[in-house]
């Protein structure tokens, strides 16, 4: 079916970056490099919060029983911005945000960008000596904190002058009842704002060392929110053009079709200190006046409540959280009818992931984003007939990026469906560099190409697959073989409900292939069993010569991913 239609999806593209289009796109020098844009972007992410003023009385943030409107919402961050300009914030200073997925890191969030001020946004999930070397490294004015942060951070050896705004905390600071408590000064306080200042500083999670700070740029952020309306407005165009032309089948419509203009509803389940959630979610629900549903915390049965109470349209998040969804037992109990779109990104949706989300939506389709932190948000994005099409694919580029693969010296590869290489981009959205860090800047971004560290093959639609993470390999007697591709061999057999793959120490190899599983409820596997059902999709040399069974979930990070790490040196350190 791609084959015969895939013109339509290229014709639906054409048509919207043309220029002319609002969504035109251009070449410019950019930090000194030819780099894609948008030619009518807004100049700013404060233009992009002030165009969302005219939502007013719709609602804007949910988070458990509290709801927030736009024109609430827009009262707050005017009262916060004048708040922080009225202790010192400048223009190119930097504000930490470090809280839960509560409705003040939204607002605090808004009210940085605003004033020109970078958010610094504090992973929720460090220890204190992690969260003590993001403050020494980013230097914030200001701290705004809640209550679990505050216990953390007022214990640090060595306090930094900052101003602390303390959020449903007791503890020492400002309290954040006391900031919106004053009077609405009614504007933003009156700042100018370059497109390459910096917008927010995002905490990269590194395997070895500190994390980098990434400085995520105004453009780049709204170059990406711009890339995310222009993928999904390409995927409907395309379908209502090869619907138009016959050459495919209109979709079944759902028992309770979506009102039309209704507003979408977005959940929110990983972090907002992550680029996924803050750009990816967060900016495109602003743009379109959206809903946003927040949670406490991750838990799929609160999520499926949340859903059916909510009436969510799009769940996004990494691919083990629409997994554990579809697994819960509440997933046949619970109203999903809602739901127009279910995936995310942060990881590779796995093939059988897809057909099983094609198959559960009553009225949506499969999603996924591909992308990093250091591209401000994604990197490409497939959805709907295109994505069931090509399962393997994360789809194609955004409008505001250009590729290339290279091989292990550098070298570029010339343009084939057949190459495989590491992964490079060059576009408005690529960072400006890592905070403090001139050597990691220059070792990831050459001549404005971004190194993603992650191999792939571009093939002949223009799709991108990716194959796994450079480092993220098993090296096995000289045989490369890549644990993305076992993982996903091992996810087609209906027992697993979690699988994660990496490398442990072989005598004579070098390296062998190991495994770490879990099982769903009621289900029965053995590493026999496994190795007989692997035999018949992957090479001998690529099934798993070691398996653990657990019975818990495998440990991750605060965005969700498999932290495979510490979970092989879990396992081998704790020996047979």
């Amino acid at each position: 079916m791609i084959g015969a239609v895939i013109h339509h999806y290229h014709a639906a593209r054409t048509e919207l970056e043309a220029p002319g289009s609002p969504f035109a796109v251009t070449t410019e020098v950019v930090r000194g490099a030819p780099m894609k844009v948008f030619a009518t972007a807004p100049a700013h992410m404060r233009e992009v919060w002030e165009n969302s003023a005219g939502f007013g009385d719709r609602e804007y943030l949910v988070f458990e029983d509290e709801r927030y409107t736009y024109a609430e919402v827009h009262a707050m961050v005017r009262k916060l911005a004048a708040h922080l300009v009225a202790h010192g914030v400048q223009p190119h200073d930097r504000v930490a945000i470090a809280m839960r997925n509560y409705p003040e890191w939204v607002i605090s969030y808004w009210a940085c960008v605003s004033i020109n001020a970078a958010a610094v946004g504090m992973n929720a999930w460090r220890t204190a000596p992690e969260m003590e070397y993001a403050i020494n490294d980013s230097e914030p004015k200001v701290l705004i904190a809640d209550d679990e942060r505050l216990e953390r951070l007022l214990h640090m050896p060595e306090q930094r002058p900052m101003h602390i705004i303390s959020v449903r905390s007791e503890r020492p600071g400002t309290p954040w009842s006391e900031v919106i408590a004053a009077a609405d000064p009614g504007s933003l306080p009156p700042i100018e704002i370059d497109p390459d200042d910096d917008a927010t500083i995002f905490y990269t999670s590194g395997t070895t060392g500190f994390p980098k700070g990434a400085q995520l740029t105004h453009r780049g952020s709204v170059a990406n929110v711009m890339n995310i309306v222009v993928m999904t407005l390409a995927s409907a165009v395309a379908e209502q053009k090869a619907i138009a032309a016959g050459d495919i089948t209109p979709p079944v419509p759902p028992a309770t079709p979506p009102v039309a203009g209704a507003q979408s509803v977005i959940m929110a389940p990983t972090p907002l200190f992550h680029v996924t959630a803050c750009n990816c979610l967060l900016h495109p629900a602003t743009v379109t006046g959206g809903r946003v549903v927040l949670m406490y915390k991750w838990d799929a049965g609160r999520a499926l409540e949340l859903i059916e109470r909510e009436r969510v349209t799009n769940f996004s998040g990494v691919p083990t959280m629409s997994r554990e969804l579809l697994l819960h037992p509440d997933w046949a109990t619970r109203d999903t009818s809602s739901l127009q779109g279910m995936g995310g990104g942060g990881a590779a949706l796995q093939p059988d992931l897809v057909g099983k989300i094609a198959g559960a939506l009553k009225g949506g389709q499969p999603t996924t984003g591909y992308g990093m932190t250091e591209t401000c948000g994604i990197i490409t994005a497939n959805s709907a007939r295109w994505f069931i099409a090509k399962p393997d694919s994360c789809g194609p580029l955004v409008p505001t990026l250009e590729a290339k693969l290279i091989d292990e010296a550098g070298n570029d590869i010339a343009p084939s469906p057949d190459a495989l290489g590491v992964l490079c981009v060059r576009g408005a959205v690529v960072i400006k560099g890592y905070l403090n860090r001139p050597e990691a800047t220059h070792d990831a971004i050459r001549d404005g190409w971004l190194n993603t560290g992650d191999i792939a093959r571009i093939d002949a639609d223009g799709f991108v697959h990716l194959v796994d993470r450079a480092k993220d390999m098993v090296n096995r007697g000289g045989e490369n073989v890549f644990c993305g591709e076992v993982e996903t061999a091992i996810y087609h057999h209906d027992a697993v409900a979690e699988a994660a793959v990496f490398a442990i120490p072989d005598e004579r190899l070098g390296e062998d292939v190991a495994a770490a599983i879990v099982l769903r409820p009621g289900a029965t596997l053995t590493h026999d069993e496994l190795t007989h059902f692997l035999a018949a999709s992957i090479a001998k040399h690529k099934i798993p010569a070691r398996v653990w069974f657990r019975d818990e979930p495998l440990p991750r990070n605060a965005n969700g991913k498999f932290l495979k790490r510490e979970l092989r040196d879990e396992l081998l350190s704790a020996g047979d």
